[in-house]
């Protein structure tokens, strides 16, 4: 059995991750990571879509439960890299996703580094994935669940780290979870989830923006494909590639956010036909599941570009310094520069990369 650190966040997943750990025979620790100043209280009405205080209490009380050690860490300091880069990303006329880099910087960072200085074996968390081994190669692979599928999240895990990350509820389905919790007599078996971003107050990013540089959004035009001006807007990083609420442009017809541009302060709308992408340029490519091809080979893959977007076939080409092209066999919607572009083979992650431009 194996000395395992189980990243506690007071939810129902890892709540039961870390008690199937127990179970199992596992010696665990669990541990919270603290994202906000220590000690700080949470403004009044504001709710986080995770790592609140009183989400530090419910770990606090699940740890005290299964009769496991618990510790809570300060990540602030990693944590602000996240919220500065989100920031600057939008600046930059893009959509961040900044669960991928708290996977990366910090449960899958700092905490593994944390884990080796307390002696542990493995690291665990309650992710919706799972890792295999085919012969001599470790694999991630899609959630068994694909209603809670969080995989496309987890692309930049170094290979050689899922020899020694568990996820003990990726093969279990979310109703499940919960009857796993009310049967453990866990007092988190009833807590609802949140998909906002847990530093996103009322899941507005646009507040997090005007709270840390508000000089910077400053009204420009809205125009459509041909340049011509149709309205004004409130800054540019209040929109996203393919948005069609809240344009504040009266068509007559359903339109969306094309493209953006912060040189010129400028976010041109057109029809949904024009948001169609076929070609897509990717950087900082990683491969997770499989060894990096060549420069100028070929991969089939089928390519997810958002989290709730269903992954469609194309050809990834590798190009130099972790640069690539995929072409999709059919043209996708709304393919935005920020988010990632995840490369699947069925239920493996073969790797992934950012997006960077898309014709």
């Amino acid at each position: 059995m194996a000395k395992v650190l189980c990243a506690m966040s007071g939810g129902v997943d890892s709540s039961v991750a870390a008690h199937l750990l127990r179970e199992a025979g596992h010696e665990v620790t669990g541990v919270f990571l603290r994202l906000g100043p220590s000690g700080a209280a949470e403004p009044r009405g504001a709710h986080r879509g995770c790592c609140s205080i009183e989400d530090s209490r419910d770990a606090a009380r699940v740890a005290s439960r299964l009769g496991i050690p618990y510790y809570a860490l300060n990540s602030e300091g990693e944590f602000t890299r996240i919220i500065d880069h989100f920031v600057d990303e939008y600046h930059r006329g893009r959509t961040p996703n900044p669960c991928v880099l708290c996977n990366q910087w910090i449960k899958f960072g700092s905490l593994r580094e944390k884990a080796r200085l307390l002696g542990c074996d493995a690291v665990a968390t309650g992710h919706y994935a799972r890792i295999d081994r085919d012969r001599e190669e470790w694999r991630l692979l899609r959630g068994s669940d694909r209603a809670k599928d969080q995989s496309y999240f987890l692309f930049l895990m170094p290979r050689d780290s899922l020899q020694d990350t568990l996820f003990p509820v990726g093969g279990l389905t979310k109703p499940e979870v919960r009857e796993i919790a009310r049967s453990a007599g866990l007092p988190v078996a009833e807590k609802p989830e949140s998909q906002e971003i847990c530093f996103v107050p009322g899941n507005d990013y646009r507040e997090v923006l005007r709270a840390r540089t508000p000089d910077r959004l400053r009204p420009g035009s809205l125009v459509d494909a041909e340049g011509r001006r149709l309205g004004e807007h409130p800054g540019y990083q209040s929109f996203t590639i393919g948005q069609r609420r809240g344009i504040g442009v009266a068509a007559g017809k359903p339109v969306y956010v094309t493209a953006i541009d912060p040189a010129t302060n400028t976010v041109t709308i057109g029809s949904r036909e024009d948001l169609r992408r076929s070609e897509v340029d990717v950087t900082d490519v990683q491969w997770t599941s499989r060894a990096a091809p060549a420069p100028g080979e070929e991969v089939r893959v089928e390519a997810q570009i958002r989290h709730r977007a269903t992954a469609r076939p194309g050809t990834f080409t590798a190009g130099a310094r972790g640069r690539a092209v995929l072409r999709f066999d059919e043209p996708q919607d709304a393919v935005t520069p920020g988010q990632a572009a995840v490369f699947y083979c069925g239920d493996v992650v073969l790797g992934g990369g950012w997006i960077e431009a898309a014709r």
